[in-house]
């Protein structure tokens, strides 16, 4: 049997295992493809990239994702210096042969018809989108997972069709930038990246994915944007209030006021207390009474 024919045999019995969503064996299969000289005609009539890709997705065993992930990896960088060979004018080079074949094999080979030239009414080679993926996968499984989480989170709505953005790209450019302050996948790292995910998929907030899509906010920035500078403007606006209303409150309870004993500490039960009274409210509404324990320190409010 010729290697094409042994790479569709495996390439089918990994579409079963993904068919029937059980991939024991897949790490058995997957191993023996690294025995394989491959070509881009073998990639082009065998299919096994589209297999071998289809259980990286499915599978939940790290040593079997590991192992796809590799495999992917190298066959693309044979798709790139393909075509960057054809970029020159340069025909490729024939690849060494690999320790498995015997020299029947060699001898069938060198007879087989040499690849026909491409013309313009042919048009060049171009890998599928399952083999260009790996090109933003870094080979560590908290980064290409957290990449994952971002790329998802970027396509949260049809947005990024709008602006033909290529989201794995992006993520893959956020998570680096997160990657090289941090220096580690650590919590402080893993906290960051969800953070960015939340905000980013968050449906009472797309203007800030929009904004990232569009090139408005750069994936630097949005690397290293605090919660407050990726919060929407309805929120933004509410914690300013709430804020401002905090500090007015202790300032209105602590300068000044009435020393009295009308009122008590919910805290202390003591009745030592200061008191303010404030227009917060518009004219026609009563004011807003500031009370401050001198006891304990607790502060409240009437209305």
């Amino acid at each position: 049997m010729g290697p094409a024919e042994e790479l569709v045999r495996i390439a089918k019995k990994l579409d079963k295992m993904v068919a029937r969503k059980s991939t024991e064996g897949a790490l058995d299969l997957l191993k023996s493809l690294t025995g394989y000289t491959m070509t881009i005609q073998l990639l082009q009539t065998t299919r096994i990239g589209v297999a071998v890709n289809s259980v990286r997705k499915h599978c939940s065993d790290e040593e079997v994702v590991a192992s796809a992930k590799i495999l992917i990896k190298n066959w693309k960088r044979l798709l790139d210096s393909a075509d960057s060979r054809a970029s020159v004018g340069t025909s490729p080079s024939p690849a060494p042969t690999s320790s498995w074949r015997n020299s029947s094999d060699s001898k069938e080979e060198s007879k087989a018809k040499p690849e026909t030239p491409r013309t313009p009414t042919s048009p060049p080679f171009s890998p599928s989108p399952c083999l260009l993926a790996p090109c933003y996968l870094t080979g560590d499984s908290v980064r290409d997972k957290c990449i994952e989480m971002l790329t998802a989170a970027l396509r949260m709505d049809d947005d990024y069709k709008e602006f033909g953005v290529n989201c794995e790209k992006m993520a893959s450019e956020i998570e680096d930038h997160i990657f090289q302050e941090l220096k580690s996948t650590d919590m402080k790292y893993r906290n960051r990246v969800r953070s960015r995910i939340s905000n980013l998929k968050d449906p009472k907030n797309p203007s800030l994915r929009r904004n990232v899509l569009c090139g408005a906010i750069l994936p630097s920035l949005i690397a290293r944007m605090t919660a407050e500078e990726m919060a929407s403007d309805e929120l933004k606006e509410l914690r300013n209030t709430m804020t401002q209303e905090a500090i007015r409150e202790h300032q209105m309870a602590k300068t000044g006021g009435t020393v009295t004993d009308l009122f008590q500490c919910g805290k202390c039960k003591k009745k030592n207390c200061t008191y303010n009274q404030v227009q917060t409210r518009s004219a026609d509404e009563p004011m807003t009474t500031f009370v401050l324990c001198n006891e304990c320190g607790n502060r409240w409010k009437f209305c």
